[in-house]
């Protein structure tokens, strides 16, 4: 049986407002980002940004998530639960960041696109492609698998993690990649 701090019917109760809330934003999220990728004219704002710096931006914000996560797992493995909490809140807010900037980046500037050639071109487009399939499900996994541990529900917690970390591990990674292929053509 889980041991909980909150009581079952607390959490049912609040998995009736919370999941809802996840499933919604689950599916806003990529909907509006496939928006303002697939018809970027219509969404067209500028917010005076120097375009040039956003990419690196996002590529810190990612190499810092990716480094969160890191420390994130020695830190449960260590058992220090607060802590742990800390970091994994702290990475989620870094990926929450980097989204925002990345919709402004994309409302602001058009696409650059990728000038290498050869094999190196079908590599950055594996690590692209890759990485903007499995940005798609990272955001309602890390939302539940925050969720599930602030709520003490460590089983399930457990459950999701062991999708949510590696999924959300490479996404941060290949978002830095990503960065560095594409750095010479900014």
């Amino acid at each position: 049986m889980e041991l909980n701090t909150v009581s079952d019917k607390h959490v049912n109760k609040t998995d009736r407002k919370v999941i809802p809330l996840i499933i919604g934003l689950s599916i806003a999220v990529p909907l509006a980002v496939a928006a303002l990728l697939l018809f970027p004219d219509f969404f067209k704002v500028d917010f005076g940004i120097n375009r040039g710096t956003l990419p690196f931006f996002h590529a810190i914000l990612n190499g810092s998530t990716a480094l969160m996560l890191i420390v994130g797992l020695l830190l449960i493995r260590q058992r220090k639960i607060t802590a742990h909490r800390t970091v994994m809140i702290t990475a989620f807010a870094f990926s929450a960041i980097f989204l925002v900037s990345y919709v402004i980046s994309k409302l602001n500037a058009d696409p650059v696109p990728y000038g290498g050639e050869g094999w190196m071109k079908g590599l950055y487009f594996f690590v692209l492609i890759s990485h903007i399939l499995l940005s798609i499900p990272v955001l309602p996994l890390a939302m539940l698998a925050i969720y599930r541990g602030l709520t003490n529900e460590y089983l399930k917690h457990k459950k999701i993690v062991r999708w949510t970390f590696p999924i959300w591990l490479y996404v941060a990674i290949t978002g830095v990649l990503v960065y560095l292929f594409m750095a010479p053509y900014y």
